[in-house]
């Protein structure tokens, strides 16, 4: 089986993410007398809107737009290529100014997007491109992205949960408003946990990918300049789309605890051994 590391993890934190979902319905009915069929629809209806909604915030976000074919026709003809020798359908390609060079991926396999910085494009060159491309491609492959987005929404989700259950309840106040609001961050803190044990691995086994696809040279060397650039920069990702990008940036000790993508320098270690092994 391929990727058993990452359909394993995928499997676990999807059993944790329904876990919460259940949680909220039997909460649902025994605190508002719901029914438990409408809570189940309604579940089920919920999910599939967070993840369209999760998407399309996504892209807003970040400001994409239609990467024109003619104008970048050898983006296109590798985005074909690559998503070829992938066995998926070609996705829809978009540019976006983020201030930094960096790509991302959402959708999943036969409705996928990839979006590229303006800043990307012109920092690497072509094989190195084809690299991150290849990289994007293979998150929508191993549909690891759909993973990604149903998990920040839940988290959101139960963090909208815990605070109007706290701040409006029957003693109400300033007092409950904030505890409401500390109890939001708390139990997004917790859902997300269970987020990043797929997030950083899922940027290794995508990179892993990537290599075997274009060789891991050149994948190094444009993680390599996609992190020198990004720390010459003072641009923050939004958080709509920081952990779904190719970079996180670098970050604080503290914040590297919750990182979503594990250190740069270990990452072309590890295409730079696929190389090694494939080349």
């Amino acid at each position: 089986m391929r990727h058993v590391g990452l359909k394993t993890r995928m499997a676990v934190v999807g059993s944790i993410l329904f876990a919460f979902y259940a949680l909220i319905a039997i909460v649902a009915v025994a605190a508002f007398g719901v029914g438990l069929p409408i809570v189940l629809v309604g579940t089920v209806g919920f999910a599939g809107f967070q993840y369209i909604v999760g998407k399309k915030v996504a892209l807003w976000s970040a400001g994409a737009e239609e990467l024109p074919a003619d104008r970048y026709p050898e983006v296109h003809r590798s985005v074909e290529r690559i998503a070829g020798d992938m066995g998926l359908e070609k996705p829809r390609l978009m540019v976006a100014d983020m201030g930094i060079p960096n790509a991302f991926a959402v959708g999943r396999r036969g409705a996928g997007v990839v979006v590229v910085s303006e800043q990307l494009l012109r920092l690497l060159d072509h094989g190195e491109l084809e690299g991150v491309l290849a990289h994007e491609l293979a998150h929508i492959d191993n549909r690891d992205v759909v993973m990604m987005v149903m998990g920040q929404s839940v988290a959101s989700m139960l963090g909208l949960a815990a605070y109007f259950a706290i701040a409006f309840s029957r003693d109400g106040g300033i007092g409950n408003i904030i505890l409401g609001y500390l109890a939001s961050v708390l139990v997004q803190m917790v859902a997300m946990v269970f987020v990043l044990a797929i997030s950083r691995y899922r940027e290794y086994v995508a990179d892993a990918d990537a290599a075997r696809h274009v060789g891991g040279d050149a994948m190094a060397r444009a993680l390599e300049k996609i992190s020198a650039a990004s720390g010459q920069s003072d641009a923050e990702l939004d958080d709509n789309v920081a952990a779904l990008c190719i970079s996180g940036g670098d970050r604080s000790a503290l914040q590297r605890l919750f990182a979503t993508h594990p250190p740069m320098e270990k990452r072309v270690d590890a295409v730079r051994a696929v190389d090694r092994q494939y080349y």
